[in-house]
């Protein structure tokens, strides 16, 4: 048997830092005059004290270091726990949402992903916006910490590649795993600053900059208005949005390398190389597409190609204009941008640029073994060869993504939705990009008019994607549960 209890401890301190948190949009709501303050300070008490419960009913436990099983149910359980947890305030607040609509809402917090089934956001309490926004907050630093103390350790999709234990020593910036912790927190933070600073000095007020800033740095994409960042018609708003986008897309480990004073190592990343190349690369197809297409021209297309390809690719899903009414192929172009996603150990989702590298190598590899049947071709990632245990693995996950996509797609399309709105809510959800293609969930719409089963699904999507789906799935296997 598993032994639960550290793992209760763990999740315990998790809930209760939840908890307290949920104070802050209670007091922005007493602030603003809203009676909803009561709701969120309610879910804190509800919240710390379960957190603080299971915290003293596992903190008995001996087990210094969590074993693999043990890494595997502490993962999941943390995203489903806390995200029932923080959806309590939408249930409780003026959204009144029902517990599923509540739950995808926490879901798509905590995941980054961004989707959303609340409607008329510009006159919705300014609490319920805020909490949105720190639900992305605290869920990105999560997902950078799973990113890089979790993943690599259980050598998820290639995720070994990253185990501070390999040969490559110069990604090794600190000893400690606390002092790494504490530099990648300090960069979150300040980036987080940096960001809100910007927005307010390009117009927006001290709540929109916050709560705005707090979406992008984590790529969640949780916009206080219904319009997204679109509302505010300023080009210099969505450039400096585009940057922050960009920043957050990037791994973590390598600001804290930056901050110490390497400025080298950042740009000299391979994942980092391919990242920005894509981004140019699609902008540029971008850009001639709207060109051709009597669209817009010059700095106009430019701009709303590096905006959509940059929000799409790092899995903010934030919205300038509404892309979809450009024609069948920038729907084409964005969708494909849909499977993507950025670097490793960001906050961002999608397959990460590291296994698009990979898989490209792989396919060249092969394609030599097909010309020169006895030549010996090692796969390479960034210049160095790699073992075929990560090989393999990154081709497990690049099936088992499609794989879940194609499952989840081909669900919705049965009960009834177009293949368009199916396909791309499907990939929204696992990739944890946000807005989706189509009539229903398009970048100018939202998930609220789907049913109930679609929503649940959807949500097993979004923590599947955020987990890197193995984490979810190995504990529907009867041996994994046995001694």
């Amino acid at each position: 048997m598993i032994d639960l209890r550290p793992i209760a401890a763990i999740i315990g301190v998790l809930l209760a830092i939840l908890g307290t948190t949920m104070m802050i949009p209670a007091l922005v709501d007493l602030v603003a005059g809203q009676r909803d303050f009561v709701v969120y300070a309610a879910a804190a008490v509800i919240t710390s004290f379960v957190g603080l419960s299971l915290w003293l009913a596992g903190r008995s436990s001996q087990v210094q270091r969590l074993d693999l099983r043990q890494a595997f149910v502490l993962t999941a359980a943390s995203w489903v726990l806390l995200s029932a947890f923080a959806a309590i305030p939408f249930m409780w607040a003026q959204t009144d949402l029902p517990f599923v609509d509540a739950y995808f809402e926490a879901m798509s917090g905590l995941t980054t992903t961004g989707a959303t089934v609340i409607t008329n956001l510009d006159q919705r309490p300014p609490g319920v916006l805020i909490w949105r926004a720190f639900l992305h907050w605290y869920g990105g630093i999560g997902i950078i910490v799973l990113a890089i103390a979790l993943l690599p350790m259980m050598q998820i999709g290639g995720m070994q590649l990253f185990r501070a234990e390999s040969s490559d020593k110069s990604e090794k910036m600190l000893p400690r795993a606390a002092q790494m912790a504490k530099g990648i927190l300090g960069t979150y933070v300040i980036l987080s600053l940096a960001c809100a600073g910007v927005y307010a000095a390009l117009g927006m007020s001290v709540f929109d900059a916050v709560a705005y800033a707090m979406a992008t740095i984590s790529t969640g994409g949780f916009a206080p208005h219904d319009a997204s960042i679109g509302y505010f018609h300023s080009a210099a708003i969505e450039y400096a949005a585009v940057f922050f986008m960009l920043s957050g897309s990037l791994p973590f480990v390598l600001y804290v390398r930056v901050l110490a004073g390497d400025f080298s190592r950042l740009f000299a990343n391979a994942e980092v190389r391919l990242f920005l190349t894509l981004v140019a690369l699609f902008t540029l197809v971008s850009m001639l597409q709207q060109v051709f297409g009597g669209i817009a021209q010059g700095e106009t297309a430019l701009r709303q190609a590096l905006f959509n390809v940059v929000s799409i690719m790092s899995t903010t899903g934030f919205v300038a204009a509404d892309f979809t009414n450009w024609g069948p192929p920038t729907d084409a172009l964005y969708f494909i941008l849909l499977f993507l996603g950025a670097c490793t150990g960001s906050t961002a989702g999608g397959m990460k640029s590291f296994r698009i590298a990979i898989l490209g190598s792989a396919l060249v590899q092969h394609l030599k073994r097909v010309i020169y049947p006895s030549g010996v071709f090692p796969v390479l990632y960034g210049g160095k060869p790699i073992g075929d245990d990560v090989v393999a693995s990154v081709l497990c996950f690049a099936f088992l993504y499609l794989a879940c996509f194609m499952t989840i797609g081909i669900v919705i399309n049965g009960l009834g939705f177009d293949l368009i709105t199916a396909f791309s809510a499907s990939i929204t959800a696992v990739a944890n990009v946000g807005p989706g293609l189509g009539p229903v969930v398009g970048p100018a719409q939202n998930f609220a008019g789907l049913p109930d089963h679609v929503i649940w699904l959807l949500s097993f999507g979004m923590l599947m994607g955020r987990l890197e789906l193995f984490t979810v799935l190995v504990l529907f296997l009867p041996s994994f549960w046995r001694r």
